[in-house]
């Protein structure tokens, strides 16, 4: 029934099995990839044909984990696999960034590439399985891809590359990288690093592209046993007079409009070319629709050989520059007077708005993943709103494109926040991008590192981040420095790096062409290191450490850590107490399992009277201490005060004034507060207090001048009770009768008791016999 082929290697000290032909048969292509235990299924499908007015390749990649490959049923209401999550959404861009630049120039056939999780082991990650069974389901689908891809995750630890780290070895390392490449180039980068040197990560980059070389010779044996035919393509009109038409028509308009360095007065000279073309061109609409849209797409040719020529022949740039310099740069913080820490940082026509909140621990983000419950400390989200590019566009919701820039700014930057124990808050940081020509997302790691400092975060250094292009004809290349949106758009590289002083905390690259060689990296991160040193110094004109005081706004957290069998007592028979904490305070109280309590308010007033009230509940009373205290109830002989949280203390009568007090409601009452000094703790926990003691007014202790009791004299030698040793008021010796009966002296006779039953004592006693569930030693039975 079934034409299943199958190839597996051994891959990093595990085994990685590609299979097709057993499930997913309708679909183009199918794969199922296993990685130890995790499996994923990913199904290629191909529209057979171009929609009418198509003039773009309408790829489309899904990434889903769903729960059940985990164990686990889905939270929340509907029991079930929804919209795609963030980490979904992140790791569908990363399986389509490889493949996308490997399909011809004009291939504009609709592409769905499905890939699920269908069993998840908790120790092989599915996102590097879910690109891999990609490209297997591209190259075996027919369709023109030019591929396959191979891909390997790096770690780095101890000064040793490891391939295929586990979620342990990237906690405890140093790096977490992600590469896809083809046989020849690397295709796409993807990483954060604890601030490590260029050579170290670009070892990393071939370390991880030698790796992935086995998982392309694996493909390349399962197409050659299960791979379809492949798709003949339409041969593409020649339209190589049309292009010529063009380059005399709007050739100088189109030099004219990339000399001119302001964005907006080039964009509108770039759309009057294009407006000039589309009329020029305008009877082939009708006459040759395709044609047409054909034509409308060389003149993106046009522009292309303008800029990219000009870059190669002279190194310079649109707005002028050299392939080295970076834009004008300004930093301001404080700029928004309410917020914890803000920034505005412009650099060019690019800017943003950043800014940094602090929370508590219940403001953290829960994540529901394959792995259980977990909750993050820091986040960090980009919005790119349409009048940052003067278009009218949608608002609201992130786009894949947001989600995308803003993880990696949060990589960048999560290398260099302080432990949760160094600095117990929630952090949120936002970027809002108000202009943009260029690394909104180096420009939002610029800003918010600037944000997180001004909010009074200890980050261990400041980040900066630059965004670095490639225009490569042939062998000659040049590398450019803080690219321009234009450059972005007609180079051949977007390849972000950003770090500190010491060393690169994020990088990602992603490729138009068919990948870049070790040479051209090698050139690129040397030149992003200087650009980046270049940024910081112009930061750290705004702000050159953190500040060493959080807002006036922001919350403060004061930390306590208790002993486990005194959490009960904070948080009270069903939260009783810990709710009467906060809600007489005003402060918020969190407390762990482990007995770390933190108290949190922007009033440190507030602060102060929990901790004192927690601080009252788990302290010891100490004999000798004076404490202030509450009266909680009066009683006949004294009253109980509470001294300590929820401890009590009695102050008896006779230790309220020195005097004599015959009502204890003559001196205290109900609620009333009072200084108590602590005089005996006994073996029970029972707390004897005095007032008496101690100054009402001031606290202070007062010498006590009652006279101390004067011993009681000594009874002597009371000798034998029986036998009328000593003299005991007329009690020794004989006692004389009692109650009328005979019992002084002589007792008389015994009354006769009768007969013993039987299963007596053993030797005859007349004690009587023991109980059946007597023990042992009683009954005398030791056998």
């Amino acid at each position: 029934m079934f034409d299943t082929k199958k190839v597996s290697i051994e891959w990093g000290g595990k085994t990685l099995t590609l299979e097709t032909g057993r499930v997913a048969r309708q679909a183009d292509g199918a794969v199922l990839a296993t990685l130890g235990e995790t499996v994923v299924l990913c199904a290629v499908t191909a529209a057979k044909s171009v929609k009418e007015g198509q003039d773009f390749f309408p790829l489309t990649v899904h990434y889903q984990e769903k729960f059940s490959s985990a164990g686990r049923i889905p939270g929340g209401f509907f029991k079930r696999e929804r919209g795609a999550t963030e980490r979904e959404t992140l790791v569908s861009r990363l399986i389509d960034r490889p493949l996308r630049p490997l399909f011809p120039e004009g291939f504009y056939n609709e592409i769905n590439c499905i890939a699920q999780v269908m069993s998840y082991d908790g120790e092989n990650e599915p996102d590097l399985l879910a690109m891999i069974a990609a490209s297997a389901a591209m190259t075996l689908s027919g369709v023109p891809f030019m591929g396959p891809i191979g891909a390997a995750r790096v770690g780095y630890k101890d000064g040793e590359y490891v391939l295929n780290p586990s979620d342990a070895d990237v906690a405890t390392g140093e790096l977490d990288l992600m590469v896809a490449a083809t046989h020849d180039a690397v295709m796409m980068v993807e990483s954060e690093a604890k601030e490590l040197s260029e050579d170290v990560m670009l070892g990393a980059v071939m370390f991880a592209h030698k790796a992935s070389q086995q998982v392309i010779d694996a493909i390349i044996d399962l197409a050659e046993q299960a791979a379809k035919d492949p798709w003949e393509l339409k041969q593409s009109a020649d339209l190589s007079a049309n292009k010529a038409k063009l380059k005399k028509l709007i050739g100088k308009d189109m030099e004219a409009a990339y000399k001119l360095t302001d964005k907006q007065a080039r964009q509108t000279a770039i759309n009057e070319a294009r407006t000039k073309a589309r009329d020029a061109f305008a009877d082939l609409k009708e006459a040759n629709p395709a044609e047409y849209l054909g034509t409308l797409k060389l003149v993106k040719k046009v522009e292309a050989e303008i800029v990219r020529g000009a870059i190669l022949k002279t190194g310079r740039r649109i707005d002028g520059r050299d392939t080295k310099t970076v834009r004008p740069i300004s930093a301001e913080v404080h700029f928004l007077p309410r917020a914890h820490g803000s920034a505005l940082f412009t650099r060019g026509e690019t800017q943003t708005i950043a800014t940094t909140t602090l929370g508590t621990r219940d403001a953290e983000q829960m994540i529901d993943g394959l792995n259980g419950l977990s909750y993050q400390n820091f986040m960090l989200h980009y919005n790119f709103p349409p009048y940052s590019v003067g278009e009218v566009g949608r608002f609201g919701a992130p786009s894949r494109r947001d989600i995308g820039h803003g993880k990696l700014a949060w990589r960048a930057l999560h290398a260099v926040l302080p432990s949760k124990e160094e600095f117990p808050y929630t952090i949120r940081v936002t970027s809002d991008i108000t202009e943009s020509n260029g690394s909104s997302s180096m420009a939002t790691v610029c800003g918010g590192s600037l944000s997180l400092m001004d909010a009074g975060v200890p980050i261990k250094r400041p980040v900066s981040g630059i965004a670095m292009g490639l225009i490569l004809e042939g062998k000659d290349f040049a590398v450019l420095s803080d690219i321009l949106g234009d450059e972005d758009h007609l180079g051949d590289m977007d390849f972000k790096v950003a770090g500190t002083s010491e060393g690169i905390t994020s990088l990602q690259m992603d490729i138009k062409i068919a990948g870049i060689t070790e040479e051209i990296m090698r050139v690129a991160l040397a030149q992003a290191h200087d650009g980046r040193a270049h940024i910081l110094e112009e930061m750290n004109k705004a702000l050159g450490e953190t500040r060493t005081e959080l807002s006036a706004h922001a919350p403060r957290i004061e930390t306590l850590t208790v002993d486990k069998s005194k959490i009960r007592d904070i948080i009270g028979t069903g939260g009783k107490v810990i709710r009467e904490i906060v809600a007489t305070t005003g402060a918020k109280v969190d407390i762990d399992d482990e007995g770390v309590v933190k108290i949190s308010s922007s009033d440190h007033s507030q602060i102060e009277a929990a901790v004192a009230w927690i601080k009252g509940i788990v302290e010891e009373a100490e004999v000798g201490k004076i404490y202030t205290g509450k009266v909680v109830n009066i009683v006949d002989f004294g009253a109980f005060v509470n001294f300590m949280g929820g401890k009590d203390g009695l102050v008896h009568v006779s230790e309220m004034k020195n005097e004599r007090v015959e009502k204890p409601g003559d001196v205290v009452s109900e609620g009333q507060e009072v200084k108590v000094k602590v005089l005996e703790i006994d073996p029970r926990g029972k707390v004897r207090l005095s007032m008496r003691v101690v100054d009402q007014e001031t606290g202070a202790e007062l010498e006590d001048t009652r006279p101390a009791r004067e011993p009681r004299e000594p009874r002597g030698d009371r000798g034998p009770r029986r036998d009328g040793g000593g003299d005991r008021g007329g009690r020794g010796g004989d006692r004389g009768p009692r109650g009328g009966g005979d019992r002084g002296g002589d007792r008389g006779p015994r009354r006769d008791r009768g007969p013993r039953p039987e299963g007596g004592r053993e030797g005859g006693s007349d004690e009587g016999s023991a109980p059946e569930f007597a023990p042992a030693f009683l009954t005398g039975n030791r056998d």
